[in-house]
């Protein structure tokens, strides 16, 4: 396999969910086997992104433990998670100047893989994309992936004048690398979206340190 080299990166953390079906509240904050998700999800990510902040809108001070960076939407009263791609693409020009793409990852997703990153720019070249996404269980995780520091004015136009809200509705406009992860032991892209995900994913949790403490296949 050729070698690629990786581009920096930096990700941002969608926690701009309103949690109804966990009675409200910042999904992201609520404990896995005695750890936040938040936690998780940066534990995962740091290693493979080039810094890392947070989108969430209200008042910032409640993650201020975490050390990050948060982003409000930048368009104003639109609930979506593009709302919070277009926040981190815009943040990324103003502080970031010269990078060309951001991940995006759900924050309430405790177990994404380690070669996230790796694999979502190998198929963006490989597939001549503009965007890449992930996908498992043969599903796709808009929500998750690449995206394009020069497409952001027309993902703005396109919040803004056309009411595109759905994100494959856009992604659909442009070359799009969809990227397979397995789920042989666990879905990396499982979501803890109710109290009963929160039960599963302890038990997730206990499951995929037991995985990491594995030697790597041969």
């Amino acid at each position: 396999m050729v070698t690629i080299e990786i581009p920096p990166t930096p990700g941002v953390l969608l926690a701009g969910g309103l949690a109804r079906r966990m009675g409200g509240g910042d999904k992201p904050m609520r404990l896995i086997a005695g750890r936040t998700i938040l936690e998780r999800v940066i534990t995962r990510l740091e290693p493979q992104c080039d810094g890392l902040v947070l989108n969430a809108n209200g008042d910032p001070s409640r993650f201020a433990a975490f050390g990050l960076p948060v982003i409000a939407d930048t368009v104003k009263d639109f609930p979506g998670p593009l709302a919070g791609v277009l926040a981190a693409l815009d943040w990324t020009a103003a502080n970031r100047p010269g990078v060309e793409f951001i991940l995006s990852a759900a924050a309430d997703c405790p177990f994404l893989p380690r070669d996230l990153v790796a694999r979502l720019h190998r198929a963006r070249l490989e597939q001549d994309a503009q965007l890449a996404v992930a996908a498992s269980a043969g599903q796709s995780h808009p929500v998750i992936g690449l995206w394009n520091v020069a497409l952001r004015d027309e993902l703005r136009h396109a919040l803004v004048a056309e009411d595109v809200r759905k994100i494959d509705r856009w992604t659909a406009r442009y070359r799009l690398a969809t990227v397979t992860w397995p789920t042989d032991q666990l879905d990396p892209f499982f979501n803890a979206n109710t109290m009963d995900d929160i039960a599963e994913a302890d038990r997730l949790a206990e499951l995929d340190g037991s995985m990491a403490q594995q030697p790597p296949r041969s």
